[in-house]
């Protein structure tokens, strides 16, 4: 194991938390102060369904177009800086990126040494692994082909589907000369790499305290974040000085509890434990992380599967005035009886919330009735969905008019979660020079089923029995976030620190506000059950529902199974990635003693 006395901090800047980010970020955190490296997180699930569907059009496509122009405008000012830039930017081509990269500083008159990191890419071999039909299928690789990259002179780092957090931590490993059996380090990176690789979300963007915010942190652009990461791991996040946003124990919390799936984060490198983390503020804009505990990886790696669903179709009628309700009913009848027997396979109905009383704008009087249509035939879901609505529209309901003209069908993908022994996968680095270097597994694994890694953190408590108290928005008392991951729907939620640990030392925090908090967690941690989470969210009434305690972060993190049915490109919800579901779940309201408020 490593020497974990000898280096200093590596300071790692994020640039974009998915694709379609701001594209200044790139230049502006260059710009904004010192850095050591830069990276940026281009990927999801459903970003590999993108890349996959632009192959189909041109197999020299499958990576982030929008980084090319980044490194068009600033690359130049990397190398000036000495910082090295990482990033999963690749996608389905990195080779193809690196390569284009290279005309691009070609052409700019830049001597750079590009890498890129190979071997995730499993769709010429998905029949023979059980993916039959798959459109994309990339296993989710760890951080030490990066190292290695960086280790041999690399400039720049492209990579395929590696874990978000791997483009921070493969930087941090070859900082500090971690090797494979740092556990404890590599964990504090991955954590680390987790609140910064969605950029501004660790900095006061999709906060649900935003209103605590100075109101000048709220009008300017956000600063993407940093991680200023220890030889033992250890972490302080922070932004370059100047920017808007904010970073406190609340924005960072948000995303310590931001999708994941137990009390367990799991790796290829190392697995961390969620449960130890502990989270203070260390000054303005500065919070540090630290005791995170780690253990050895899985000993399989995940595969992100899409494969081609079929194709989707909405269509929203505008229902104004009075009798909304005989209006849709109306509608509804008289589409679904010209469908006939060609209806599509999926047809759902959702209805936004009726006019009000004497209403002194169209806005106010009108209402949304909404259709969305799945279906294995374009055609089907095409004109076929649509056709029935256009030729009612002078034999329907007063003022019927849809919101927007009929649309041809899209396609839609599914994405699943799927699972590799290692020697499927050959982790290869491809250096600047164009020598290749495969990338050795870990020797240890931690012995984690699928059980073990369920139940970590798991919560069992029966729940809190209110006799008596106040009635308010649960969003008086918790924060919330939430996403999604494939299927399933994330929702943390967590106590908010505010005058209990932003200062520095014991000396500064008030003991009334911190037994206030210490109640309100335990609150919390009681109240949050099972089934309570299907009371808050009705939806969820037949679902599973796991809840999971991390009492050192005041927070407990829930995921509703299935909520959102094939994932996001297959939802029918109108929140299909489940991003807005903590603030409907903070406006519900919930009963409470009264000294907790």
């Amino acid at each position: 194991m490593s020497d974990h006395s000898v280096t200093s901090p590596v300071l790692i800047g994020n640039c974009s938390g998915f694709y379609g980010d701001r594209l200044s970020a790139f230049r502006e955190m260059l710009e904004g102060g010192p850095l050591d490296y830069l990276t940026g997180d281009y990927l999801a699930e459903l970003t590999m369904l993108i890349l996959g569907r632009d192959t189909f059009k041109d197999p020299n496509l499958g990576y982030a177009r929008t980084f090319v122009r980044q490194c068009e405008d600033a690359l130049g000012t990397a190398l000036e800086k000495g910082v090295k830039v990482v990033t999963n930017a690749g996608g389905l081509n990195p080779a193809g990126l690196a390569e284009k990269l290279r005309e691009v500083a070609g052409g700019l008159g830049l001597d750079v040494k590009i890498a890129h990191v190979e071997g995730d890419d499993l769709r010429g071999r998905a029949a023979d692994l059980g993916f039959a039909g798959a459109l994309t299928a990339n296993a989710y690789l760890g951080g030490f082909g990066i190292t290695a990259a960086l280790k041999a002179g690399a400039d720049v780092v492209v990579t395929g589907r590696v874990t978000d957090a791997s483009v921070i931590v493969g930087p941090a490993a070859a900082h500090h000369g971690w090797t494979l059996e740092d556990h404890d380090a590599i964990a504090g990176a991955m954590v680390a790499g987790h609140v910064i690789e969605c950029g501004t979300h660790a900095t006061g963007g999709n906060f649900s305290g935003f209103l605590t915010l100075p109101k000048g942190a709220r009008q300017q652009k956000m600063g993407f974040p940093i991680a200023e990461i220890a030889a033992d791991g250890s972490s302080v996040i922070t932004k370059h000085a100047g920017t808007g946003g904010a970073v406190t124990v609340d924005t960072v919390t948000a995303q310590l509890v931001y999708e994941i799936q137990s009390g367990l984060y799991l790796g290829p490198d190392a697995t961390a434990d969620l449960t130890s983390i502990e989270v203070t503020q260390a000054g303005d804009d500065r919070v540090a992380i630290a005791k995170v505990a780690g253990q050895a990886p899985p000993e399989t790696l995940k595969v992100c599967v899409n494969e081609l669903g079929g194709f989707r179709n909405t269509m929203e009628f505008l229902i104004t005035g009075l009798d909304t309700d005989e209006k849709v009913a109306w509608i509804k009848e008289q589409v679904t009886e010209a469908w006939g027997d060609k209806a599509p396979a999926t047809v759902v109905w959702s209805e936004g919330p009726p006019p009000v009383d004497d209403p002194a704008t169209m806005a106010e009087a009108a209402t949304i009735l909404r259709v969305m249509a799945l279906d294995a035939d374009a055609k089907v879901a095409g004109k076929g969905f649509t056709a029935p609505a256009v030729e009612i529209a002078l034999a329907s309901y007063p003022g019927c008019t849809l919101v927007g003209p009929p649309a041809p069908a899209s396609p839609y993908g599914i994405y699943r979660p799927e699972y590799v022994a290692r020697d499927t996968v050959e982790h290869t680095v491809v250096h600047a020079d164009g020598t290749r270097e495969v990338i050795a597994d870990p020797t240890t694994y931690a012995p984690l089923d699928a059980a073990a890694v369920a139940d970590a953190g798991r919560t069992t408590a029966a729940g809190v029995a209110v006799t008596e108290g106040e009635t308010v928005p649960l969003g008086r008392l918790v924060h919330a976030r939430s996403g999604d991951k494939g299927g399933n729907a994330n929702l943390g939620l967590w106590v908010p620190r505010d005058g209990v640990a932003h200062g520095q030392g014991d000396e500064s925090v008030d003991p009334e506000e911190q037994e206030k908090y210490a109640a309100r967690v335990a609150w919390l941690l009681d109240f949050v059950t099972p089934e309570k989470v299907r009371e808050l969210v009705p939806e969820a009434a037949d679902l599973d529902v796991d809840v999971y305690a991390l009492p050192k972060l005041g927070a407990v993190n829930v995921v509703i199974h299935r909520l959102l049915g094939a994932g996001v490109a297959a939802s029918t919800r109108v929140d299909p990635q489940a991003k807005a579901l903590g603030e409907w779940v903070r406006s519900r309201h919930v009963t409470v003693e009264g000294g907790l408020l």
